[in-house]
């Protein structure tokens, strides 16, 4: 299924109140925002009494780093924080934003994306605010509500729609890969009660599910083609080709391949279903991977997604990370 799809009923909502931080060095724009902090630390965002945003959307950058440059397309991983210009109130950002991995620990939920097209949590205008900057930049986009995330708010947020909103964003980090990228290699022959799996060039899977096999209870995970790539790690963005199929009827419900191509999301942090995190967090760049992920590590209690009482079946190749 598509990132947004995976990440649904887990993805954390773009404005959240959090308390403020600490930081060390400052950035201004203009003398109406001030932001303290190192890239990679918490900011601090401070709004003069009375700033308002200006008519257009302002991008600076605060700091530079030097990593890949960030084109159209790129994949990106950022943390960001946003604060309203009206109260000079934190509303949220990934730093406020908790996950945890599979093993239980505590990690921060960025978010990732290919640049160019909107975020998880972070919307389009502010998005593509990171096209032209470098990995390990810090940027400060000022605009107001209506031109960073529109006309819809949450209105518990008492924020109208030309009120004005700081937000910061840190690019953790930024990759190019090719959205037609496959994983290439001998492939291994299915383990006994795996479905089978034929994978033709730029298309999606084929996946068969074996006759008179009842779904297995617990996650199931087989290294089709084993590659020589980097581990992907707990917090990292993960890119990823995929084809997934309902175990009950193999129908298939989706595959990149149907849309754009490679897509990418944060692994082991909480943002997408468990039997993915649990599965994929430990493999390598290069890998092909089976997956067969039961109800309770998908989306079972969730049923607006339509996939709540099926075990899923995933082909995914790994073809990089951010």
């Amino acid at each position: 299924m598509n990132t947004r799809r995976l990440a649904a009923a887990l993805a954390v909502p773009v404005l959240l109140f959090s308390a403020a931080a600490c930081g060390d060095d400052e950035g201004s724009s203009g003398a109406k925002v001030s932001v303290k902090g190192d890239f990679g630390q918490k900011p601090e965002i401070s709004v003069e009494k009375g700033a308002k945003p200006g008519d257009e959307l302002e991008v600076k950058t605060l700091s530079e780093g030097k990593g890949d440059k960030v084109e159209k397309g790129t994949f990106v991983r950022l943390d960001f924080a946003v604060q309203s210009m009206k109260d000079d109130k934190p509303l949220g950002g990934s730093w406020s934003s908790q996950g945890q991995t599979p093993a239980g620990k505590d990690v921060r939920r960025q978010d990732v994306f290919a640049a160019g097209q909107p975020g998880q949590q972070v919307p389009a205008k502010v998005a593509d605010a990171v096209i032209g900057q470098r990995a390990g930049s810090r940027v400060e986009v000022v605009g107001t509500v209506k031109e960073t995330i529109g006309e819809q708010v949450n209105p518990q947020l008492g924020l109208d729609p030309e009120d004005g909103l700081v937000w910061v964003v840190d690019i953790a980090g930024a990759r190019k890969v090719d959205p037609k990228s496959e994983v290439k290699g001998e492939q291994a022959k299915p383990d006994e009660g795996m479905p089978e799996v034929k994978v033709l060039p730029q298309k999606a899977a084929e996946i068969t599910i074996p006759k008179d096999t009842k779904a297995p209870s617990d996650l199931k995970e087989q290294v089709l083609i084993k590659g020589n790539g980097p581990e992907i790690k707990a917090g990292e963005g993960l890119i990823a080709q995929y084809t997934g199929v309902k175990w009950e009827d193999g129908k298939k419900f989706d595959s990149s391949w149907d849309h754009s191509g490679a897509t990418s999301f944060q692994i082991g942090t909480g943002s997408v279903v468990q039997g993915w995190d649990k599965g994929l967090v430990g493999k390598h760049v290069g890998d092909r991977v089976e997956l067969v992920i039961p109800p309770k590590l998908g989306y079972e209690g969730q049923a607006g997604s339509g996939l709540d009482k099926n075990t899923l079946v995933f082909v995914v190749d790994i073809v990089g990370k951010v």
